[in-house]
């Protein structure tokens, strides 16, 4: 083959890195694959718009079927977002026989186990490295490197706007709202950060490594989401009290065949490693029966750093072609999904709540904990001044999650107590 044309979808952040790389490592992508790879044609809303690349007006185009359609165009890379465009756009390439890289993890999280199985059956490669952590290369490392492996857990910081925001927040005692700010002014957040904040980015990360780790069709909709717009001061600094660190925790969990996902706040001890992942960092460890512990850990955005995974996808596919086995990656899934009722999820929770300042009152608490058989680890009882209530902090052993929420639930049925202020996930042993 003389040379491989690519054809770009979207020009953005992450599409202009896409150029930068493929022009300054030409020598490199040649040696790879015994060709020079040529950028064909760019997908982009208005031709004339200043942009961090500058390309031939030539080699842009608003219509896409100048990509998708065209028969020189060996490979289409889909960094252009949304969901039902690219959706479609990618769907045509396939049954155009052209492979697809995409950094859309929306799109894969949704429609993957569509777009996959046209992918096999056109005997095309659709590859989608960057669509979680960025420039970490973690599904590779989940499909090839650990392919041999029983994965049994993948737990993580796989979102960067938020785990900005929560280091910020406890490091410097700023509140939510300047935090989320000063992450919109720096572009780590968007301008509308409910994606983020609310956990819906991070659970469609979740969806796609939890349904390559274990090999199982899991959906968007099987993961149990809850953001970080409610953690307040007090949360944080109570959690530093008791030795705790929180994230935003994105965790997959196998016992046995019965899967478990979630996306949460999570209080992580201080000694574990991932509580010193800090800023716009993302890290995930994947625990497996043989290999035991491993950790990932790198920039989770960023043009370039999203971009290498994009390349190195790229690469994937080329020499894919050059051996003739394009369309043979895709694997469909081995176990089907049986997901844990909440009788069979274990946990142990940091619970704040104001009571009232009453004779009596404590031992109320302490025995509806009791009657469900969920210990204390620790509690902490504060007097709040000039209200005549109590906060009380609690640190459960480890219990049933449906134990535990027909205790939340009985909480806030008794008249002694004031309110739930928080309740969180813990994960880790304080040592």
């Amino acid at each position: 083959m003389k040379e491989i044309q690519v054809g770009l979808l979207g020009l953005g952040t992450v599409g202009s890195g896409v150029v930068k790389i493929i022009e300054n490592h030409q020598d490199r992508l040649r040696h790879q694959i015994g060709c020079p790879v040529k950028i064909s044609k760019v997908l982009v809303r208005e031709i004339d718009k200043e942009r961090a690349v500058q390309l031939s007006p030539d080699l842009l185009t608003t219509n896409v079927h100048d990509i998708i359609s065209s028969p020189d165009i060996n490979v289409v890379i889909e960094v252009m977002g949304g969901l039902h465009d690219a959706r479609e756009y990618i769907l045509t390439a396939l049954r155009n026989n052209k492979h697809v890289v995409t950094a859309n993890k929306d799109l894969m999280a949704v429609y993957g186990t569509e777009l996959l199985s046209v992918a096999k059956e056109n005997r095309c490669d659709l590859f989608y490295e960057a669509s979680v952590a960025g420039g970490i290369p973690i599904l590779r490392s989940i499909v090839d490197g650990l392919s041999s492996d029983r994965i049994t857990k993948m737990m993580g910081i796989v979102n960067g706007t938020t785990n900005f925001i929560l280091t910020k927040m406890s490091n410097e005692g700023s509140s939510y709202e300047d935090v989320l700010k000063e992450a919109q002014e720096l572009g780590y957040a968007e301008a509308d950060p409910t994606s983020d904040v609310e956990g819906l980015d991070a659970a469609r990360k979740m969806t796609i490594l939890a349904t390559l780790g274990f090999s199982a069709n899991v959906e968007l909709e099987d993961v149990k989401v809850k953001g970080i717009t409610r953690i307040t001061e007090e949360d944080l600094n109570y959690s530093k009290s008791l030795g705790y660190t929180m994230k935003l925790i994105g965790l997959a969990k196998r016992d046995g065949e019965k899967l478990e996902i979630s996306v949460e706040p999570t209080l992580l001890a201080n000694n574990h490693p991932l509580a010193s992942v800090n800023n716009e960092y993302n890290a995930i460890y994947v625990y497996g029966e043989a290999v035991g512990e491993t950790m990932f850990y790198g920039p989770g955005a960023g043009s370039l750093p999203t971009a290498t995974a994009v390349v190195s996808d790229l690469v994937a596919v080329m020499k894919n072609m050059r051996l003739g086995v394009n369309g043979n990656s895709a694997v469909s899934p081995q176990y089907p999904k049986v997901l844990k009722e909440d009788h069979e999820i274990s946990v142990k929770h940091f619970l704040r709540i104001h009571v009232k300042d009453e004779v009596g009152v404590f031992a109320q608490v302490t025995s509806l904990f009791s009657q469900y058989g969920v210990s204390f680890e620790k509690i902490i009882q504060v007097p709040l001044l000039e209200t005549n209530t109590a906060e009380v902090v609690i640190v459960t052993h480890r219990a049933s999650l449906a134990d535990y929420n027909t205790i939340l639930q009985k909480l806030q049925e008794l008249e002694s107590i004031e309110g739930i202020k928080a309740s969180y996930r813990i994960e880790g042993d304080r040592k």
